[in-house]
């Protein structure tokens, strides 16, 4: 084995065949204190407390209700599956020596760089924390809570630990995402040399492991959130507090989930973007070298990046989705019915299926016996959507199943068919907005080639042609999502559920369903976006050891699905955010009718403070978006600079005579990343609440007590549909610049290093802050600042 400094010497000939060896990062390996714990103590000791612990969430489930139970049992046994999908995956080989080294490097890096980023979350959480109960010790108490007997100081308490709960599950789902993204990476790229077939069913298994982890924690942290609640209050018993008033006491739960999903999506943007867009600059452009070409000082950077941007942010923003889903529908449930357990705990029940149904879905995809390199190969985006497909069918019969089990009830007794038609509708969105992303995003379809084409006249050419695909991708999904929110509130309207004036009252409700139909495959579409980044790894690590071209031709074509891939997710995700938005909207206006002690039920944006509350939403979002983007673009500059200064301090490098300095570019983009991500991120928690409390005080002073309120929720109404829109146009632009430039790299219009490929080059570079920092950011931004809002009601009043 060659020594780092036999190769900077450049005396022991060519690069590219000799073994190569890559820094470490760190100086020791990391684990998060809660794993150092466990794995600290005796395997017996362990056995016997996991034990315990499972005798007493079942107990606790037991004295809930059934359902609990029956949730409790799904989600443990879909944990022993994804320990199986694990050691599936870390049994297949890890190749080579030198794609070992290269895999651990970026292990290093990522994990380097997990601890730093979630050591600074968990100190702005806390301190988050301290400001809650400070808030909440000294904020009026609701009817129910006095009649119930809970007190200020119980609220608060209850409140501050659930965000806490609720930002920690959020991290160990971004952990989880890591984890197994730097240990399955390796092990797609050696599958690779034998066949196509058997590294896309590593990669979506690995993918898989982290999509049950994630779906899983999140539907059993908020059921044993609600169980405990449940029997430590005394729920339904006489003088306590009812049942239908206990989601309420989750909120916290969400906001915590978001806060923590918010600055790891910045953060890991920020991170991911900017070493990519500093690597593809210099080595593409003005280098003329591959991507991920060994060479390229930044290539350690940019692969570390797609793990702590693409796996860790999407996993704690999954995760988030799902809980803020969970609980506004279970807030609204427990408003329908006489006997509402059924409607209030049916979001967990839907998820609990989520797991089983998409575990047959991953299952689904399976090598091929005998299969070679040189066998044709199939096109992975048609068996991922064989998979999707499999857990779409799968999806409705469980939804139908689900609603006459649980949204069955005498006073209505077709209203569970009403609800599983919207169900269907949310499930129907959900597949409609997965195939316009592909459509938009995918270079088989004429709006990516048309792109392309544009390159062939220039970067500006190109760069007009990708904004304006971003800006009419825009209109598809609208569409969809306002037929998905009138089909479905219609449905649950004409249900026949009515208060006790007879007025119907199952209209939001409907909604909240199709919600959480466009989820109830939430765990297999996680698969398939975590398989993107997991692909992308896998091919620099092909490029970087110097694998054979048929093998780089299989990791580029799995590179390019998941880019696909990557894009309908967050498509998806966009849709259930804007649903989900819709819902604690709703919740927040009857929050604030609650403690006001008077009806508030709609916001007048003819009042001209109320219309600047509007204005100031629509605003937070374009100033957030800037923000991102150009957090990106100061921390590529410093990349860039730094890859320019070893090409020409080491003119050895482009020989492979002398090595380049990879730790020097993930030390600036880890440093300037957790630098950058502070300022949007403290603009989207403090804006609301700065806003809300301004106006409450110019309401006191005029006589408009509710003004703080009313501005705060057309501050929210604005910024969610700003932020729909411009999370769409970021999104999918960025997608399609990625693929154009992929397009081009087939071969097609002059190929790789053509005029064309360094135009397309330059939309990606422009596409890439759109796609992975802003565009992700924004739909997370979307439910924090309605969960903030739900929380903070008080302080507007």
């Amino acid at each position: 084995m060659l020594m780092d400094e036999d190769l900077e010497d450049g005396n022991l000939g060519p690069y590219q065949d000799r073994p190569r060896t890559f820094p470490n990062m760190r100086s020791k390996a990391y684990t998060p204190w809660i794993f150092r714990i466990l794995l600290g103590i005796n395997f017996r000791i362990l056995l016997v407390l996991l034990l315990v612990g499972f005798g007493v969430v079942f107990y606790i489930g037991a004295r809930t209700s059934p359902i609990i139970v029956f949730v409790f049992s799904v989600c443990i046994v879909s944990f022993l599956f994804s320990i199986y999908l694990t050691k599936w995956v870390l049994s297949k080989d890890e190749g080579p020596p030198e794609m070992i080294q290269i895999s651990e490097a970026i292990r290093d890096g990522a994990e380097g760089f997990f601890r730093t980023q979630y050591g600074t979350i968990s100190k702005m959480a806390f301190l988050l924390a301290v400001v809650i109960l400070c808030i909440y010790l000294f904020r009026n108490t609701t009817p129910q809570q006095e009649s119930s007997g809970i007190g200020r100081s119980t609220s608060a308490y209850i409140t501050v630990a659930a965000f806490l709960l609720g930002a920690l599950c959020s991290g160990i789902a971004g952990y989880v995402g890591m984890w197994v993204s730097v240990r399955a990476n390796v092990r797609v790229s050696s599958a690779a040399r034998r066949s196509a077939r058997e590294a896309l069913q590593v990669a979506v298994r690995a993918g898989g492991f982290s999509a049950i982890v994630v779906v899983g924690m999140a539907v059993i942290g908020i059921a044993i959130l609600y169980a405990t609640f449940y029997v430590w209050l005394g729920v339904d018993s006489p003088g306590s507090m009812k049942v239908t008033d206990l989601p309420l006491l989750l909120v916290g739960y969400g906001f915590g989930a978001s806060f923590v999903a918010l600055f790891a999506q910045l953060g890991g943007g920020i991170y991911t973007k900017a070493a990519d867009v500093g690597a593809d600059l210099v080595g593409k452009v003005e280098q003329g070298i591959p991507e991920d070409d060994p060479r390229n000082p930044a290539v350690i950077a940019d692969l570390v990046g797609d793990n702590v941007g693409d796996c860790a942010a999407r996993g704690a923003d999954l995760f988030e989705s799902i809980a803020a889903e969970i609980i506004s529908a279970m807030i609204l449930g427990g408003t329908m019915a006489q006997h509402p357990s059924g409607f209030i705990l049916f979001p967990l029940v839907v998820h609990s299926f989520d797991l089983v149904i998409s575990s047959v879905g991953i299952l689904s995809i399976r090598g091929t016996r005998d299969s070679g390199v040189k066998a044709p190969i199939e096109d992975p985006m048609a068996i991922l959507q064989k998979g999707y497909s499999i857990t779409i069918v799968l999806a409705v019969l469980t939804f139908g199943l689900s609603t006459r089990w649980l949204l069955y009830t005498e006073q209505a007794p077709s209203a569970w068919f009403n609800f599983a038609l919207c169900g269907l509708v949310g499930i129907i969105t959900a597949y409609i907005f997965v195939w316009i992303t592909k459509y938009y995003t995918d270079y088989k379809h004429e709006p990516v080639r048309t792109l392309a084409l544009s390159s062939s006249t220039g970067h500006g050419t190109n760069i007009i042609a990708g904004v304006s695909l971003g800006l009419e991708s825009t209109a598809l999904p609208v569409l969809t999502i306002s037929a998905s929110i009138i089909s479905a509130f219609w449905l649950g309207h004409t249900s026949g559920l009515v208060d006790e004036t007879g007025k119907p009252t199952g209209g939001l409700f409907g909604t909240a369903v199709a919600t959480m139909g466009m989820l109830s495959t939430a765990a297999y579409v996680l698969t398939m976006d975590m398989f993107g980044p997991i692909a992308d790894n896998a091919g620099g690590i092909v490029e970087m050891s110097q694998q054979p071209e048929s093998v780089r031709e299989i990791t580029d074509l799995l590179d390019a699905v998941g880019n696909t891939t990557k894009a309908t997710t967050k498509g998806f995700a966009i849709g259930s955010a804007a649903l989900a938005s819709f819902l604690l909207f709703s919740a927040y206006m009857d929050e604030v009718a609650t403690f006001a002690h008077e009806p508030f039920t709609q916001v007048d944006i003819a009042i001209p403070e109320v219309f600047i509350g509007g204005l100031l939403g629509s605003m937070l979002i374009f100033l957030f978006s800037a923000w991102a983007c150009s957090a990106v673009g100061r921390t590529a500059q410093e990349v860039v600079k730094e890859v320019r200064r070893q090409f020409i301090e080491r003119p050895g490098i482009m020989d492979y005579k002398e090595k380049p300095d990879y730790g020097r570019c993930v030390a600036i983009v880890a440093s300037a990343s957790l630098r950058e991500m502070i300022k949007p991120g403290a603009l989207a928690i403090v804006s609301p609440i700065v806003v809300g409390f301004l106006f409450r005080i110019l309401g006191y002073y005029t006589g408009h007590p509710l003004l703080g309120a009313k501005v705060v929720a057309s501050m929210l109404m604005f910024a969610t549909v700003s932020g729909i829109l411009m999370a769409l146009f970021l999104n999918t632009a960025g997608g399609a610049w990625d693929n154009a430039k992929k397009y081009i790299e087939t071969g097609a219009l002059g190929g790789k290093g053509s005029d064309s490929h360094k135009a397309a080059i330059t939309g990606d570079t422009v596409g890439d802050p759109f796609k992975d920092t802003a565009g992700p950011s924004l739909h997370v931004l979307i439910k924090m600042l309605a969960t903030i809002t739900l929380v903070m009601a008080p302080v507007f009043l």
